[in-house]
């Protein structure tokens, strides 16, 4: 009974210790968003590009070059990959934002007068009851998405004021993954028992093969996308292609909900230029879509990303409202991690007892 006593008033202090901080969370705020910049965010960024340049820096260093000489030699093919971004490719994509920017109002008209048009259709005009405004209704959704659009793109411009910061650590964090980074499973292993560690060792090693597949293959396959909306895109005539789809490549990094939002703005610039284009526009998405779940996802991830995709929405959205937008980046990694040891816990402690009871 003491024993129970003492639990529950450590389990009371916690409680109380935890109300206090809340009391005084402008005290923590400020830290929290300073580790959040200083660590949590290069951390991430150097965990996402590491297992895109592992593969590389392992061959580089199979053919006699040294693994730090090999490293700092992708840094500078990586700078001049950037040089010859900014150089030859961001000049026609940052002209089309300053023309969707410049053109907003009267892209904004435009579709109106199109919504207009398509309201006297009669396949429309009876689908529609007729005391209500059809067009009023969408305009308000539209403006509303605007709003949180003009929100976003604010935090955007908020992020990447502080991007100097990010841009002078995240670069350091990367250089010691990349020279350290097979270590990692071996040093959080020799802190477990010796009776586990060589089936610790094994879960590291899963853990390690189903990141590197998801994230190496989550870029394969949201640049193959990309080339064949853009092909698309470009074929029908779409205004503002390279911009919108620059937004489908990285708004598909979102699992399952990226793909419908980023389909949003496409359909509404095709909308603004005559609603055949709109439902081309349409049907490109959804071709691409097709190939790319059906052909390439199946051949990059074979069986590998077995995720029911009920499971996939409502991880997103736990994961949007836990954490925001690097919650819902991060969740799916994180489930995979966390699916992986579950299944060996369960299979090394569990199993046999559950299955014989």
């Amino acid at each position: 009974m003491n024993k129970f006593y003492k639990v529950c008033i450590g389990v009371i202090l916690v409680l109380i210790i935890i109300y206090l901080g809340s009391l005084v969370d402008f005290i923590f705020k400020p830290i929290l968003s300073l580790f959040s910049l200083l660590i949590i965010v290069p951390v991430l960024l150097a965990g996402f590009f590491y297992y895109l340049i592992r593969p590389l820096v392992n061959y580089l260093e199979k053919l006699k070059l040294r693994r730090t000489i090999a490293i700092l030699l992708l840094y500078v093919v990586f700078a001049i990959m950037i040089v010859g971004f900014i150089w030859g490719v961001w000049p026609s994509l940052s002209k089309q934002v300053e023309a969707l920017e410049r053109n907003a109002p009267a892209l904004f008209n435009s579709l109106a007068n199109q919504l207009e048009k398509l309201e006297s259709y009669p396949l429309l005009a009876s689908i529609f009851p007729e005391d209500t405004n059809t067009l009023t209704q969408i305009t308000e959704y539209l403006n509303k998405g605007f709003a949180l659009l003009s929100n976003y793109i604010t935090g955007l411009f908020s992020f990447f004021s502080n991007f100097a910061i990010i841009l002078f650590t995240f670069p350091i964090f990367l250089y010691y993954m990349l020279k350290e980074g097979g270590k990692f499973g071996k040093k959080i292993v020799s802190f477990m028992p010796k009776r586990f560690r060589e089936e610790g060792l094994e879960t590291m090693n899963d853990i390690d093969k189903a990141l590197s597949n998801f994230i190496v293959g989550k870029v394969l396959v949201n640049l193959a996308l990309g080339v064949l909306m853009y092909i698309g895109f470009i074929f029908i005539g779409l205004p503002y292609a390279l911009l919108l789809t620059v937004i489908a490549v990285i708004m598909n990094f979102i699992p399952f909900v990226g793909a419908i939002l980023s389909s949003v703005p496409i359909v509404i610039v095709g909308l603004v230029e005559s609603p055949s284009v709109a439902i081309w526009s349409l049907v490109i998405i959804l071709v691409a879509q097709q190939i790319q779940d059906n052909l390439i996802a199946p051949y990059i991830f074979g069986k590998q990303l077995e995720i029911h995709p009920l499971t996939t929405i409502v991880l997103v959205f736990a994961g949007g409202d836990l954490f925001g937008i690097v919650g819902i980046l991060v969740i799916i990694p994180v489930y995979m991690v966390i699916k992986i040891i579950v299944t060996r816990v369960y299979a090394r402690f569990f199993k046999d007892k559950w299955e014989a009871a």
